[in-house]
């Protein structure tokens, strides 16, 4: 099984991302989100941008990491394609994205993403012990 995929769902788009950790699955569905916008292989992991959010449940920090990312993509203007996340037992995510400057003549810009949802909104360990995090973003 792919570390990622994304699903269809009425007019906007769900991702997934798959991890052997809960931590690794954020990190895989911020790849998934970012797959809709470019293709990661044309994003080289320049620059490194570092991210951290706060929520009470694991599904409602899985939103804030996806929507910090996509505000931080916005204000500078960057593409990401490699992603780490920490989450200590605070439910404080401590995140680094890496990345560069959104060149049209070097990345085909695909969908753009104007945040992420509660629908369809999932962080659960798998019964094969791997983690799932998923939830539709809207385009």
């Amino acid at each position: 099984m792919p570390p990622f995929e994304t699903f269809s769902h009425q007019a906007d788009i769900g991702i997934r991302g798959y991890g052997v950790t809960q931590a690794e699955a954020f990190a895989n569905g911020a790849k998934a989100l970012f797959s809709l916008m470019v293709d990661l292989k044309e994003v080289k992991p320049k620059e490194e941008v570092k991210v951290s959010c706060q929520a009470d449940e694991p599904s409602e920090l899985f939103v804030e990491w996806l929507n910090q990312l996509l505000a931080v993509a916005d204000l500078e203007r960057k593409l990401f394609s490699r992603f780490e996340v920490e989450i200590p037992p605070t439910g404080a995510l401590r995140g680094k994205a890496w990345g560069e400057k959104i060149d049209p003549r070097k990345q085909t810009l695909l969908t753009e993403v104007k945040g992420a949802t509660y629908s369809q909104l999932e962080v659960k360990e798998l019964e094969d012990g791997r983690w799932l995090a998923q939830c539709v973003v809207d385009v």
